[in-house]
């Protein structure tokens, strides 16, 4: 039979390993026996033909060891890994000391024991399925001159727009999440495809100890057509503001650039015509705020060939409009020049019920600033509604306004849809709405009138990311790297593995979700009132602090758990639901044949309801719970400013 290249069949049963090198120099193994091969396969949970196909073994921090490959005859062929700074090398006594033969006879035992330790470890979830049926979706548009609000569905807040020719580029805050600051493109404004996320590297987003609620506020982004350089400028509410930028906003952006001397939140840049620079941005009055609430508008002039801000801030805006009403929360500005004025953007009046935008307008930058007084709020759901219509929406506000290369004016802008009173899990979503124009002011929607779910747009493109309407994704994890759609808390450590048969590979991390470090868990947004989300797990827990399963997360605080575990030394999936304390709601214990099978788990929620169950044999689903309360998902709940995300999640500190 012939051998394998750098093997020969050799004697004691064919079973010697053979080594072979970068260059070329291959080394018998003797005491290193084929079932040892066969015994990392079973560890990685390989079958002996994946074992086969197998090039290489990826170990529980993902780093690859590259300088040899192990050659067991014919039968095994795969690559062992590196973990990052070779620490598992470094913990071997007397490496150095070691002939070649005995160092890698170690080498190898060595990362055998760390993957047989991770994959006992591992969750493993063949595939995530997520399906939303909203009735104010359920309905025939023409897509084609037609589109659905909102425009991102699902916790897509403080949106920003920009357009260089005929591409619009958008992002949104994304707060104790990474990547951090997710970037849409479009050709039409209607049907966006996710570009990534501008801050994908953890040098760009520190989130260390930041609440789910921390974290990036309110980005925008603008370009500059005179150097043809993007940037996107924003608030890490623990470490303060910064921007980065590009050539090429889908190949990377920049390490953030700090503005020590930018105070507050919600920075915005503006760039004008002559190539000069402004950053304007939320702060507290000079003097300090004269009551709760009262906040102002700061300009800072920017010198784009230094990256930094020069002169001294100027007070442009102080309390809002109709000042003698004492607006609270004037916040995320945005500068433009359009025609013989400059006009100034503003959200007003917190960020839920009685949120709005406002607009102002001068002849300088410095001002001086004239109100909108006949038309302000140019934005807002908090008047003249009937809080009983059809499919509402409210908090509308924190706009950003873009023009087509055709010269018409558009507003993107956060809104939320509530299923009770002011109840809403789904976060908040972006909308568009065209922009009309009176006596040289924008309105973006007339006082009394509610956000409508269908907009009639002519030249519409339909395609793009599945973001707004109705509809079913199923994600089997089998590529390289995970959809731009999944995100992570804080600052992640390498916990998962995709791209092989077994979906994701999550390895249980010590830390749970109440904590505020950066637990094993992977998380999607819930877009809809009424969905469902399944998965089908694969786990072995060894004590009541393993858990595997799925994450309704709201913040540390406001979640639901369901997961396979241990309850009194016995399988079980268990459901607990936390509002500031933990309750376990429902408990199954799993028969020893359930327990040794993959669990499917499902959620079905109904507004504020939520059915819980699960299946063991792949075709019955059996409740776990019918009628949860959800209402703990609900901004007004739970407070903060994200929405609820459907996290699939490993934990050994249960």
């Amino acid at each position: 039979m012939p051998t394998a290249p750098g093997c020969s069949s050799g004697t004691d049963n064919g079973t010697y390993l053979h080594l072979e090198r970068r260059r070329g120099i291959t080394e018998k193994v003797k005491p290193l026996r084929l079932f040892c091969a066969l015994a990392m396969a079973r560890a990685a949970r390989l079958s002996t033909k994946e074992a086969k196909k197998k090039t290489q073994i990826t170990l529980h921090n993902g780093g690859m060891w590259r300088f040899f490959r192990i050659f067991a005859l014919n039968k095994l062929r795969f690559a062992t890994g590196k973990p990052a700074g070779l620490a598992f090398v470094a913990n071997i006594p007397k490496l150095k000391t070691m002939t070649i033969k005995t160092k890698l006879q170690t080498l190898i035992a060595a990362m055998m024991a760390t993957t047989a330790i991770a994959a006992q470890q591992q969750a493993c979830f063949n595939y995530f399925r997520y399906s939303g049926n909203d009735t104010r979706f359920d309905r025939p548009i023409d897509r084609t001159r037609q589109y659905f609000n909102p425009i991102l569905a699902g916790f897509y807040p403080d949106p920003s727009v920009c357009r260089k020719g005929d591409t619009y580029y958008m992002v949104n805050s994304s707060f104790g999440f990474f990547p951090g600051v997710p970037l849409f493109t479009s050709h039409d404004l209607v049907n966006w495809k996710q570009a990534g996320h501008v801050l994908d590297r953890p040098g760009q987003l520190p989130l260390g100890g930041q609440g789910v609620s921390g974290g990036i506020f309110a980005p925008s982004i603008a370009y500059n057509e005179h150097n043809n350089t993007f940037y996107m400028i924003t608030t890490n509410v623990g470490r303060g503001n910064f921007f980065v930028k590009s050539a090429n906003p889908e190949q990377g952006w920049s390490d953030p650039i700090w503005l020590p001397t930018v105070g507050g939140i919600d920075p915005s840049f503006f760039f004008d015509e002559d190539g000069s620079a402004y950053i304007v941005n939320n702060d507290e009055p000079r003097g300090g705020s004269g009551y709760d609430g009262e906040r102002s508008i700061m300009l800072h002039k920017f010198c784009v060939e230094g990256d930094s801000t020069t002169g001294k801030q100027v007070e442009i805006i102080r309390s809002g409009s109709h000042v003698e009403q004492k607006p609270i929360w004037i916040e995320g500005p945005h500068l433009y020049r359009i025609g013989k004025y400059y006009y100034l953007m503003c959200a007003e009046g917190g960020t839920g019920a009685r949120h709005s935008e406002v607009v102002f307008r001068a002849k300088h930058p410095e001002g001086p600033w004239e109100e909108y007084a006949e038309g302000n709020p140019i934005l807002t759901q908090r008047d003249g509604l009937d809080p009983l219509r059809p499919d509402p929406v409210t908090s509308a506000g924190h706009a950003d306004l873009v023009q087509t290369p055709e010269g018409q004016w558009y507003a993107v802008f956060l809104g939320c849809r509530p299923y009770e009173a002011d109840m809403y899990n789904t976060g908040r979503d972006t909308y568009l709405l065209p922009v009309t124009w009176s006596d040289g002011w924008p309105t973006i929607l007339k006082a009394g009138k509610a956000i409508e779910t269908v907009i009639d747009k002519p030249g519409l493109q339909p395609g793009g990311d599945l973001l707004t309407g109705n509809f079913t994704y199923t994600d089997s994890f089998r590529q390289a790297r995970l959809h731009h759609r999944w995100v992570m808390l804080r600052n992640p450590t390498d916990f998962y593995a995709t791209g092989t048969t077994r979906g994701l590979a999550i390895t249980p991390k010590p830390v749970n979700i109440s904590q505020r470090q950066s637990p094993a868990a992977v998380f999607a947004r819930q877009q809809h009132t009424d969905f469902t989300a399944e998965t089908e797990l694969t786990f072995e827990p060894k004590s009541e602090k393993d858990l595997a399963g799925i994450v309704l997360l709201q913040n540390e605080d406001y979640n639901i758990v369901m997961g396979k575990t241990m309850v009194d030394g016995r399988p079980a999936i268990t459901l607990t639901r936390t509002e500031k304390g933990s309750v376990r709601v429902a408990t199954a214990m799993l028969t020893g044949k359930e327990a040794a099978s993959p669990l499917r788990l499902r959620i079905c929620g109904r507004g504020r309801y939520y059915d819980f169950d699960y299946s063991a044999d792949g075709r019955q689903w059996q409740t776990l719970a019918r009628g949860v309360d959800a209402s703990c998902l609900s901004t007004a709940l739970a407070g903060g400013f994200t929405g609820t995300c459907i996290g699939l999640y490993a934990t050994s500190a249960n």
